[in-house]
């Protein structure tokens, strides 16, 4: 497993993974259009991570593309949160369960404390098992409303 960081080319190559395993919903936000990736979904999926991480103007956040064997399975990201910084991972449908995501992170952590920053949060939904069981095993207190939990590590 390796983290590009993500740059044009990055970009083309995680349009390619996001198409080819996962749903729009997973990867990105919500888009009117037909279901399915339709070309103003995929145009839509470039332009939000441009925004997000490419453009020094509007970028939030650093964003890696989660290489396997040389292919794009997926994200992984982390955008300051005042004394936090909040991780995002997403991995197509052929990488999941795989012990991926453990790895990448572990990767995450290692940046995030090397920041300097006091915690680390994420954010999955009540559902996703893998997601929940991979953060409570990195020591995350976890607290669940609705749909919603939050994961919070201390890092200091």
């Amino acid at each position: 497993m390796n983290l590009t960081p993500l740059d044009e080319p990055a970009l083309a190559r995680l349009l390619e993974a996001a198409v080819s395993g996962a749903d729009p919903l997973e990867v990105m936000p919500p888009v009117e259009d037909e279901p399915g990736w339709t070309p103003a979904r995929r145009a839509a999926f470039l332009e939000f991570h441009r925004g997000r991480s490419l453009r020094a103007e509007t970028a939030v956040e650093r964003t890696w593309v989660i290489d396997v064997d040389g292919k794009a399975v997926g994200a992984a990201r982390l955008e300051p949160r005042g004394d936090a910084v909040e991780a995002g991972i997403w991995l197509s449908r052929a990488a999941r369960g795989r012990g991926i995501g453990k790895q990448v992170t572990a990767a995450l952590l290692a940046e995030a404390r090397g920041s300097g920053t006091s915690r680390f949060i994420a954010s999955t939904t009540a559902g996703n098992r893998g997601a929940r069981a991979l953060l409570s095993g990195i020591g995350a207190k976890l607290a669940q409303r609705g749909d919603e939990v939050a994961a919070e590590l201390p890092l200091s």
